[in-house]
């Protein structure tokens, strides 16, 4: 059983000798295995019960590193030396990855357990987890709904309690999105606090890596070990990493904003009420609030996903059948290995995607798309910066609706890209955002709010998550 509420109450508890780690770890082995219907993991590495022995002589020795003894999930598309990398892609079948990402050479320096790797939408594209080669990842809540994607595993492996935290990745709201259908924390840091260096490409300027957590607590404490400039990724930056979980609480009541746009025709109505409930709460608790627009928020979705398939089309080249990965036999030339390779080893929506982005770059296009659409980014980056200007943090849905059928969208790709309505427009924008469970709905599903804050003002968020939590104003 869990019997504790977030890693530093498991920390004491293995310093009382009150648990045992290699049986906390045995555990969730035995744990995954029990659900593995719900099919959340790719990979499991047994081997970690023997890291857990040599990891609770560090913890009882009291030199231990900062998540020593934290089991964690990652999602296959960041790497782990000697380990699968599939990305859930047959082009990726058998590839194992020669290195560590930095975010998981961070994790392994910090005394975390790496217990296995995660299933997702194939490159991590798609909104419901049911673009993977593994299979459809299941809803622990309602095992005929999806878990969300792209990171549904990741979200399933903490909502099931198949481990303490785990990793996903955020393009378009790939950690928010499941995270919200599971009913768990789920934080996409601002773009460049937390180094890409080892992860598989989507959409390179968009691509956030970030925790799923039961807790605020151990959401902020994973942050504050995996932020940081990073030499191999030019990308991250080198704003000051603040001790977040040594910061949680709040030295002054923050002004909130919403955005009518997040509340219009579209939204479920248990989702409407259960945020406006814990508004009412917090309004209760001397929250100032400030009603804001966002007036570019209605080009977000075909911005998004004009500028995201672009450099998908660009990114994706490169697994050709030529270098490593997939490759057909026998091909009767260059081109058709290439061709060959290629169709048969991405799947359906990972190609329609990469047509949608040669389509944009094409000659001829790419004026009236893509170079339009990064004008329009700009414009709904501008959006945020002028509401920052009169609040500290913004309230949002997380998404439309609680989590859909397996197959109720899967034939409808414009359907199933409306379920990010209200998590691309932060990835387009590169500010920070985090996913709160708030409650449950008529059918027992989890309800997620979002709350955003402006470009490594992650203290916030997390601060703001922190007194919902620990003021017990959620729903469950």
């Amino acid at each position: 059983m869990i019997n504790y509420k977030n890693h530093r109450e498991k920390i004491d508890k293995i310093l009382k000798k009150e648990i045992s780690l290699q049986d906390n770890v045995q555990y969730f082995l035995n744990r995954i295995e029990e659900n593995n219907n719900l099919n959340a993991f790719n990979f499991v590495f047994p081997e970690c019960i023997d890291k857990a022995k040599e990891i609770e002589n560090k913890i009882l020795s009291g030199k231990y590193g900062k998540l020593a003894g934290m089991v964690i999930a990652i999602k296959d598309v960041l790497a782990i030396k000697d380990k699968p990398l599939t990305c859930s892609s047959n082009i990726l079948k058998n590839f194992v990855s020669i290195y560590d990402a930095t975010v998981i050479q961070k994790l392994i320096k910090e005394d975390a357990i790496i217990i296995g790797k995660t299933n997702c939408d194939e490159f991590a594209m798609g909104s419901s987890n049911e673009n993977s080669k593994f299979g459809n990842v299941l809803n622990p809540y309602d095992n005929t709904r999806v878990p969300g994607g792209s990171s549904g595993g990741s979200a399933v492996a903490v909502a099931a309690d198949l481990c303490d935290v785990s990793f996903g990745t955020d393009t378009g709201g790939s950690i928010r999105q499941p995270a919200a259908f599971c009913g768990v924390f789920g934080l996409k840091p601002t773009y460049g606090r937390v180094s890409r260096y080892g992860l598989t490409a989507f959409a390179s300027s968009f691509d956030s890596i970030g925790p799923f957590a039961k807790s605020t607590e151990d959401t902020a404490l994973i942050l504050s070990v995996i932020a940081g400039i990073d030499k191999h990724d030019s990308t991250s930056s080198n704003n000051p990493v603040t001790d977040y979980m040594n910061n949680l609480e709040l030295n002054k009541k923050l002004t909130i904003g919403i955005p009518k746009e997040y509340f219009t025709e579209g939204l479920n109505e248990e989702i409407k009420n259960s945020i406006f409930d814990i508004i009412d709460k917090l309004k209760n608790n001397g929250f100032e609030f400030k009603e804001i627009t966002l007036p570019h928020n209605q080009y977000t979705i075909a911005t998004y996903y004009i500028l995201t398939t672009a450099e998908a089309s660009a990114n994706l080249a490169r697994y050709d059948g030529a270098r490593y990965g997939y490759r057909i036999e026998n091909p009767k030339n260059l081109l058709d290995m290439y061709i060959e390779s290629r169709s048969k080893g991405f799947g359906k929506e990972v190609k329609r995607r990469i047509m949608l982005g040669t389509y944009v770059l094409s000659s001829g296009y790419y004026d009236a798309y893509y170079k339009k659409a990064q004008k329009v980014r700009q414009l709904i980056k501008n959006d945020f910066i002028n509401a920052f200007k009169s609040v500290d943090v913004i309230i949002t849905p997380t998404t439309p609706t609680t989590a859909f059928k397996i197959g109720e969208n899967i034939d409808d790709p414009l359907q199933m890209y409306l379920n990010d309505i209200y998590t691309t427009s932060i990835n387009l924008a590169g500010i920070p955002a985090i996913n709160i469970p708030i409650g449950k709905d008529k059918n027992n599903l989890p309800i997620g709010m979002q709350i955003l804050a402006n470009q490594f003002e992650e203290d916030k968020l997390l601060q703001m998550s922190y007194f919902i939590e620990k003021n017990r104003l959620l729903s469950h």
